[in-house]
């Protein structure tokens, strides 16, 4: 897989990978099918193991090359030792996590640094949508309030405190909407989160 044709896939996950670094040894939390390891695999060259519960993902993972191992994500990391990976990522998963902070405390365990994205409730069609009295339903929140997998609703400043009191540094924040980086406003303005994050 190219980086063309990430970002045409998935514009979010191509502005992400470019924050691993080459030859490294990545840990992709709740990996889907598999897309953003198999491009780290082919462009990067780097190595490591996808984790997903999903049993119609498992068959696109191996497809596309990719190690993966089934598992509940809040249980899955007791498998791997401190500092086993350079980079962890945790991609729109982790408002799916009943124990958000006891992730957090694993993925800082087993890695160096991380990259941890989720929807940003603060973006501001949610705020509209609050305002008229319903729960947001969006590209980045596609679900009723009935059906949703997601747990947790945070705001990027949610995360930032969360982050810090679990004993991350944040390296770098950055709010995207429609894969693009929002430099104005970016809590009221991004509809995605992305944090890059190392042990404090």
């Amino acid at each position: 897989m190219t980086f063309d044709e990430l970002s045409i896939l998935r514009p979010d996950l191509a502005f992400i990978a470019h924050w691993v670094r080459k030859r490294t040894r990545v840990l992709d939390l709740a990996c889907g099918n598999g897309v953003m390891l198999q491009y780290l695999q082919t462009d990067k060259q780097c190595s490591g193991y996808g984790i997903e519960i999903d049993d119609a993902m498992i068959p696109q993972c191996v497809e596309r090359g990719v190690s993966v191992i089934q598992r509940d994500l809040e249980t899955g990391l007791s498998i791997f030792r401190d500092n086993t990976f350079d980079t962890v990522l945790c991609l729109s998963a982790l408002q799916m996590m009943k124990d958000v902070e006891g992730v957090l405390r694993d993925i800082a365990r087993v890695g160096h640094e991380a990259i941890v994205s989720f929807p940003n409730f603060g973006y501001w069609p949610h705020r509209i949508a609050l305002l008229r009295g319903r729960m947001p339903v969006s590209k980045s929140l596609p679900y009723e309030w009935y059906d949703t997998p997601n747990l947790r609703c945070a705001t990027i400043r949610d995360f930032e405190a969360l982050a810090v009191e679990v004993g991350l540094q944040v390296i770098d924040c950055v709010a995207l909407d429609d894969g693009k980086p929002v430099d104005f406003l970016p809590n009221w303005r991004g509809s995605l989160a992305v944090f890059r994050l190392r042990k404090a």
